[in-house]
This record gives C-alpha cells, structure tokens and sequence, in this order.
C-alpha cells in the first residue's frame, strides 16, 4: 500500500520549505497532500538570509491546498510535514489543526517541522513538553515557554520529531523523514 503524506500549511509558507518535501515526498512514491485551513491557492514567501541582521522575505509562487483542515482524517496518514514561514502563527488558531497534529504524536509517526513550524506546536504544550527540537533562533523563547527543550543545533532527531532549523536543512531533515516513514 502506497504510504501517505500530509503536509499543513496556509498563506505566507515558506516556498522552500513547502515545494521541496512535496516533490521529494511524490519523487519516493508516497502520496502527498497539502491541506490548508481552506481549500484554496496559497499565497507563498521566500526567505532569505541577505546582508540583514535577520532573513528578508519576498513574494513567491502558488501553491494549491487540495483539503480543507476539516476533511482531514490524520489517520489516514504515515507522516506529516509542517513547513515553516509565517503560516505557522495562522494555522495554530484553526480549531482542526491541533486535532490533526496531536494524532501524528500520539501515534508516534514521523513528524517534520523546520525553521518557524515551531510556534504552530505551542498549542499542544501536553505533547510537548519536554520533547527536543531546533528551530529558527528567534523562535527559541516560544519553544522553550511551551515545555519543550531548544537544541541549538541545525537539524535534530528527538524519536519521531525531526526538526530544522532552515530551508538549507531540507535535505538532512527529508533524510531522516523517509528513513522514518520506511521503518514503520
């Protein structure tokens, strides 16, 4: 049976960080959806790190979310991907999202966040707590005030949680993510 992939996001997703494990997630022959709050076509950024003091962001391309948060049955899925950007502020609030995301922890699946994905987990401190990730520097405050333990470090593995600090992460982090998904 072909393996499941949901990857949740909504407008302001790093472009990056939502292209790259989809087409890596088809490119290994897994099923792959892209749910949002809406169903609709999203809106995504670019990050980069410039000469600024921190990343600077620009428009980027579409990106269409074939579900609505409300349709998603978790179960139905082996993995999830939470990509980073501003989305992560924004989909916290949808009143689906932790129900979808408590499912992956509970059930001990592969579960990918990078760079600000972080700050969409601050709503399941319970699960959280005391969990080890990385995540953008500046999202290490909310990280550490929900429970949860900052590694600083560029890409960590804490059992089933694999976390990136950025974009540039994305090869060791997908690494890790189908490793994972192929065990179970």
């Amino acid at each position: 049976m072909t393996k499941k992939v949901l990857i949740v996001t909504g407008d302001a997703v790093e472009a990056l960080e939502a292209y790259y494990p989809y087409y890596r997630a088809l490119e290994q022959g897994y099923e792959a959806d892209i749910a949002a709050p809406n169903k609709k076509t999203l809106h995504t950024v670019v990050h980069d790190f410039e000469d600024w003091e921190t990343f600077t962001e620009k428009r980027g391309y579409q990106l269409e979310a074939t579900k609505a948060f409300a349709e998603i049955r978790p179960e139905d899925y082996d993995g999830l991907i939470i990509p980073g950007g501003r989305a992560p502020e924004h989909i916290r609030m949808h009143e689906d999202f932790s129900r979808i995301v408590r499912h992956f922890f509970e059930a001990d699946k592969p579960i990918m966040i990078l760079c600000h994905a972080s700050v969409s987990l601050t709503v399941l401190r319970d699960v959280l707590k005391n969990r080890e990730l990385t995540a953008y520097i500046a999202c290490k405050p909310e990280v550490e005030a929900c429970g949860a333990i900052y590694i600083n470090e560029q890409f960590h593995v804490d059992r089933n949680l694999i976390s990136g600090h950025a974009w540039n992460n994305l090869p060791e982090l997908m690494r890790e993510f189908v490793r994972q998904m192929e065990a179970k």
